[in-house]
């Protein structure tokens, strides 16, 4: 084992990163949990007033109504608005949730985005019957590139870039990522997001730069000055420029249990100089907007906490734009609904993101300030800083979308200069972990067989929030401009006498000289992509490594991940192992540093440094630099370059998950999508038709499926049988035998929002169908419902239970609404039978 490996950052350096952490937190006192604004660092705002923005704010309050006012405060959803609403309430913006396009198109033309604005635009600004025509403001979550679009260029997710440690590269990704996102006519991007992920169990950890607040706060000023401009320069939201976000105010990443949204129960000093350290030079460095946060600080919800959204983030940190709320975040606040929610307002948040609830909730302000519940001087306070907002970034000026400097400019999409970025960015996120016997670089006339879920497959390397929501539904074709990772091998070893052949199977007829597996994780977005714990549990890439170390073949592996996991196994079984991270469409920067020049030189050495550490078992989901017991198996800022000796001794197997802990239950459906290596379908006798994002319309018509919200954005699906059909999960082969000897239950989360009258069936396998209309009739608008039914009742046998591929049926004779967030193999919990 190399030195560098052996050796952990030293004591003194893990202090000087996180030197304001608080001892282990056990218990913490009220006073150690007390916000006291005067604790947190004053900052005067950086942002001098424009006299004339100032009158021409003091001007619009003056003329404006009360209903124009409350529409200046309110954001709705393109799939839940259209552009006469925007025009009929004064909608201040719009925004595009993560699946939400034009026409419902997730893969729309970029012409049809910026037809959309264009309607947008002209109907905020009709001034006829006295209106005042005040420009609306359009959002979107632009995250690694402008991502919600095909053709777009799509950089490295936060986690890369954070291991390349060049605060000048993510500069340049915001400003191509700006000028992509105005061909579109969108002024606006939810980015960056600068939480510091503490616990690797969070589903967005890799939104997160690095675990360490010191360099998340060395990258936030920079992203946010390649978006907006430098401040004081003339180019400061000048043309090529737009509005930036800061996100998410504040504790996101520190969540007991990494539970997206949950509770962040650390001390103020912790919350202060570990998860708001972005927030200070974020500001000085004129960001515009700032987003609430989901999560809550010791159970005040941070969408309603006056003396963190006003009195720490305002009248401290000198933040002189506008707070923005989450997706319905205010209706978690106590005391709110989503349609109803002046607490939240009166704490502080600007402009509430309302994207399904904005017309109940615009009725229901208005009432308030009607009542003096939100008083005048508070609305007039939040829409002058949407208004100044707005003036600051020249939207009263700009004109009609298409008309502007950049739009239409489709050729700046994926452009040759903003690949060349991406290429550079995925080079340097790259962290090899192991090169035994210098395996790597690939030589010339090098064969080598590329296998794996991930060779090419530009979807999978790109991760979610990637043209859907969870990126999921994606082909090689919506990347019209994308590189896999073996077409950026084939291209590479081609030009020096070498090949890569494709397998993903790993079959070859013509031994190989080196085999390149390339597997991970699949994509997911927010609190979907929340773990138990890390250990990487597919086994698919496993199988190749192992198959092809039994037949003397060298082994490299690419690893795609949203965080660090323990993968023990496949590092035992790999040669050479790189983590590759989330890298976007830029595999043939994978290439750039796998392969050697025609002389056998390096052409691009692995740069990478690891900013999360890497566990040493599978229960380390929270191992950070800085804590006492610091004991990671790749310490921060670990990664070899290829003059150091790479050889790496076996490392043990255990997980250290024992008892219930190691139970991997079957994972079939969780928030309302397929999980691993399953999918969905439905079929209404004219064929399957699979379920992607959520939505599909089964070949006839008989079945539609789309998605819901119900504790949280599209986390079920709504299945309306309007005819005879069948929803299922479908997937490889798999064998539940042991589930069924162990006496395991399929367990599903529905409701039944609409009573079968016609007889319904559930099976599992190949076998039994189990009758469960009389419970689904009775459970009609019961609300939700979880049922438990026994494997034992579908199969005469475990031998029925060996190659399962539909491990859920559900088939209705007739008319059926059901609505279904999760289903999976679970222990039996006692009292299951065959009755729902």
């Amino acid at each position: 084992m190399t030195q560098k490996l052996l050796t952990l950052v030293s004591a003194a350096a893990l202090l000087a990163a996180c030197q304001s952490v608080d001892a282990p937190r056990q218990q913490l006192s009220d006073a150690a949990i007390a916000i006291k604004p005067e604790r947190w660092p004053l900052q005067s705002p950086v942002i001098e007033r424009n006299p004339e923005h100032e009158a021409k704010i003091r001007d619009l309050l003056s003329r404006m109504t009360l209903e124009e006012k409350v529409g200046q405060v309110v954001q709705a959803d393109i799939a839940s608005v259209t552009p006469q609403q925007v025009r009929d309430y004064h909608l201040g913006s719009v925004l595009n949730g993560g699946s939400s396009a034009p026409g419902g198109d997730n893969r729309a033309a970029p012409e049809a985005w910026l037809a959309l604005a264009d309607e947008f635009w002209l109907a905020s600004t009709d001034i006829s019957d006295g209106r005042i025509g005040i420009p609306v403001m359009w959002g979107t979550d632009a995250v690694h590139g402008h991502s919600n679009i095909m053709g777009a260029t799509i950089f490295p997710h936060n986690i890369g870039l954070g291991m390349a440690r060049d605060p000048d590269l993510v500069y340049r990704i915001g400003k191509a990522t700006a000028l992509e996102m105005l061909t579109t006519g969108v002024d606006w991007t939810f980015a960056p997001t600068i939480a510091v992920a503490r616990n690797d169990r969070w589903g967005r950890t890799y939104e997160s730069y690095s675990e360490n607040p010191q360099l998340v706060a060395e990258y936030a000023p920079r992203i946010i000055e390649g978006l907006q401009g430098v401040l004081g320069s003339d180019e400061f939201l000048g043309p090529g420029r737009m509005l930036a976000t800061a996100k998410h105010f504040v504790g996101d990443g520190g969540t007991t249990d990494g539970v997206d949204q949950g509770d962040t129960a650390v001390s103020q000093a912790e919350l202060r100089d570990v998860h708001a350290a972005g927030y200070p030079p974020a500001i000085a460095a004129g960001v515009q907007a700032v987003m609430a946060s989901f999560n809550s600080f010791h159970g005040e919800k941070m969408h309603g906490y006056k003396m963190m959204l006003d009195d720490v983030l305002v009248d401290r940190l000198g933040f002189d734009g506008l707070v923005v709320g989450d997706w319905n975040g205010h209706g978690q606040v106590a005391g709110c609904t989503n349609t109803d929610c002046a607490q939240s307002f009166n704490a502080g948040l600007d402009m509430f993101m309302a994207p399904d609830s904005w017309q109940p909730l615009y009725k229901s302000l208005l009432r308030r300030v009607k009542r003096g519940e939100v008083t005048a001087a508070r609305l007039d306070e939040a829409v002058a800083r949407v208004l100044r907002v707005k003036l600051r970034a020249g939207l009263f000026s700009a004109g009609k979308p298409s008309t502007r400097a950049h739009a239409g400019r489709f050729e700046l999409l994926s452009s040759a200069a903003h690949q060349a970025i991406a290429r550079e960015a995925v080079r340097k996120s790259l962290v090899l972990l192991k090169n035994n016997g210098g395996v790597l670089p690939l030589q010339p006339g090098a064969r080598v067989l590329v296998a794996g879920d991930g060779a090419d497959n530009i979807g999978k390397q790109s991760g979610g929030w990637t043209l859907s929501w969870q990126g999921t539904g994606n082909s090689n074709a919506h990347f019209p401009h994308g590189v896999s990772v073996y077409a950026g091998l084939q291209t590479a070893l081609s030009a020096i006498g070498g090949e890569a052949v494709l397998s993903s199977d790993g079959s070859f007829d013509q031994r190989p000289d080196v085999a390149v597996v390339v597997y991970g994780e699949d994509p997911y977005a927010e609190f979907q992509g929340d773990r138990e714990h890390v250990e990487f549990t597919s086994d698919a890439g496993l199988k190749l490594l192992e198959q092809f170390a039994a037949e003397g073949i060298p082994t490299v592996s690419i690893f795609l991940s949203g965080r660090p996991m323990w993968v023990n196994p496949e590092l035992n079984a790999s040669d050479a192992f790189v983590a590759a991270w989330l890298p976007g469409t830029a595999g043939d920067g994978i290439a750039d540093v796998l392969v050697a020049d025609d002389n056998g030189s390096v052409r691009h050495d692995f740069a990478g440094r690891l900013s999360f550490s890497w566990p040493r078992l599978a229960t380390d989901v929270a191992v950070n630099i800085g804590d006492d017991d610091y004991d990671p198996l790749f310490a921060y800022g670990f990664g070899l370059s290829y003059s150091e000796e790479g050889n790496l001794p076996a490392l043990p197997l255990h997980s250290g998950l024992t008892g219930p802990a190691a139970v991997n239950p079957a994972q079939l459906v969780a928030f309302g999508d397929p999980i691993g290596q399953w999918s969905l379908y439905v079929n209404d006798g004219s064929g399957d038709t699979r379920i992607s994002d959520s939505r599909a319309r089964s070949a006839a018509g008989g079945i539609v499926v789309s998605p819901i919200d119900v504790d949280a954005q599209e986390d079920a699906i709504h299945i309306d049988w309007r005819s005879a059909g069948a929803l299922f999960v479908e997937g490889p082969a798999a064998d539940f035998s042991r589930e069924y000897t162990a006496d395991l239950v399929l367990q599903l989360h529905y409701r039944v929002v609409a009573a079968p009258s016609s007889p319904v069936h559930i099976g599992v396998g190949p076998e039994a169908l189990i009758d469960v209309t009389a419970a689904l009739q009775s459970s009609h608008d019961a609300g939700w419902q979880t049922a438990e039914l026994r494997l034992a009742c579908f199969g005469t046998g475990p031998d029925a239970m060996v190659a399962v591929e539909r491990p859920i049926r559900i088939v209705s004779e007739g008319a059926l609404g059901l609505e279904l967030t999760r289903a999976g193999i679970v222990p039996n919990p006692g009292d299951a039978d065959c009755s729902m």
